[in-house]
């Protein structure tokens, strides 16, 4: 049973970018009530009203992992160590996003799949063979009849945006060679209840998975962790590697029985822990509207930074117009001259000028917040401030 603990409003679809403002209602299906869950028996926690996947991905979705030198930097690293210590001869991976992962392989080894098609198109562009197509057994049978069965199946930050995870495990089980390894990697629920950070939950994230919830899940697939690693990315997420149960080759390593032990301890198996973040969450939504509030009755200028999905669930919840931030900046050429999701909020392109006579930054997208202070050291130095609401709303 997907028991309620969070109740964040009516939301609009969080990387849908409108060209033009207009006031979004329900009637439409343009709004939707995004409220959590948390299932005891199978430790999921989960979105309680899940919107049609051909609804969230078409065509021209905005987010490109390429656009992140923190996530090109992860992403290299990442490549080195797979090669090292598994030595794939068919690589494949669901959600290749804009080939982010993927060009650091051979193109004769890679495999690939990509709802969009705007991200598929570029994949395919660079040689790399994707399937425009949604994840599923079907497609499954195709890849395997067409290449084989995979040696190393990777998926990151996808997982978490499909509901049907039997589906997805059936799937995965039918390509995965017996000896293969599959390498996950979503936001950690137990970072984001440790930040508070609420806005990990909009529309496309179905799910925010934890060791708990992903051992239950795939055990019943004759699946099991072999070793977890802690990332920056994304806020703070998990990888885990996933072997065959029969596989005996590889060991398992203490990181899996540390982090299941951390995350018990934490209280992440009880719903008084769940309840007590939601509690949490409006806390800080009081908070981040005080402090907002604080600086405009001193008519200093906030803009923001990053018009992420993050962002759009913080703006909606908190009920954030442009009375308080004048704008976002943001270097994805799709979002330029759009609108913030469900808000009067204007998207410039991104240019230093931009920071010219601003007081305040609000960090939309905090998760980047190292590669960001790093860029923005001058606008710093001559006295600029940022405002962030993770792990508590405050000025930096």
């Amino acid at each position: 049973m997907n028991k309620k603990f969070l109740d964040l409003g009516n939301q609009p679809l969080a990387n849908k970018y409108l060209r033009a403002y207009k006031k979004l209602t329900l009637k439409s299906n343009e709004l939707y009530r995004l409220t959590v869950g948390f299932d005891n028996k199978t430790k999921l926690v989960s979105l309680i009203n899940k919107i049609p996947d051909k609804k969230m991905f078409d065509g021209n979705y905005p987010y490109k992992s390429s656009m992140s030198k923190t996530m090109i930097n992860s992403f290299k690293k990442l490549s080195i160590k797979i090669k090292k210590r598994f030595k794939p001869k068919l690589f494949f991976e669901i959600g290749s996003n804009d080939g982010a992962l993927i060009k650091n392989f051979n193109k004769s080894e890679v495999v690939c799949v990509e709802p969009c098609a705007n991200l598929a198109k570029i994949t395919n562009k660079k040689g790399y063979y994707t399937y425009n197509n949604y994840w599923n057994l079907s497609l499954a049978k195709k890849i395997k009849k067409d290449f084989g069965r995979a040696d190393v199946i990777y998926s990151a930050n996808t997982l978490t945006h499909i509901n049907d995870l039997d589906d997805v495990f059936k799937s995965i089980t039918h390509m995965l060679n017996k000896e293969g390894v599959l390498i996950i990697e979503d936001p950690s629920l137990l970072e984001c209840f440790k930040k508070v950070s609420y806005d990990q939950f909009y529309n496309e994230h179905i799910y925010i998975f934890s060791a708990l919830s992903v051992r239950k899940l795939i055990n019943k697939f004759e699946l099991e962790l072999f070793d977890i690693e802690k990332l920056e990315t994304h806020g703070g997420s998990l990888r885990y590697y996933i072997k065959w149960r029969q596989n005996k080759k590889i060991k398992i390593k203490n990181s899996v029985s540390k982090q299941l032990s951390s995350e018990v301890k934490f209280g992440l198996d009880s719903f008084k822990t769940y309840k007590k973040f939601g509690n949490s969450v409006k806390k800080s939504k009081n908070d981040l509207l005080k402090l907002l509030k604080t600086i405009k009755k001193k008519n200093q200028k906030i803009i923001g930074y990053g018009a992420t999905a993050k962002a759009s669930t913080v703006l909606n919840y908190c009920n954030i117009g442009n009375d308080m931030i004048d704008y976002f900046v943001d270097t994805t050429p799709d979002k330029k001259n759009r609108y913030m999701p469900g808000k009067n909020i204007k998207i410039k392109k991104y240019e230093k000028k931009l920071l010219n006579n601003v007081d305040y930054v609000y960090l939309g997208a905090w998760n980047f917040i190292k590669e960001i202070f790093k860029k923005e050291k001058k606008f710093i130095q001559k006295g600029g401030k940022f405002i962030t609401h993770v792990p508590t709303p405050r000025i930096i």
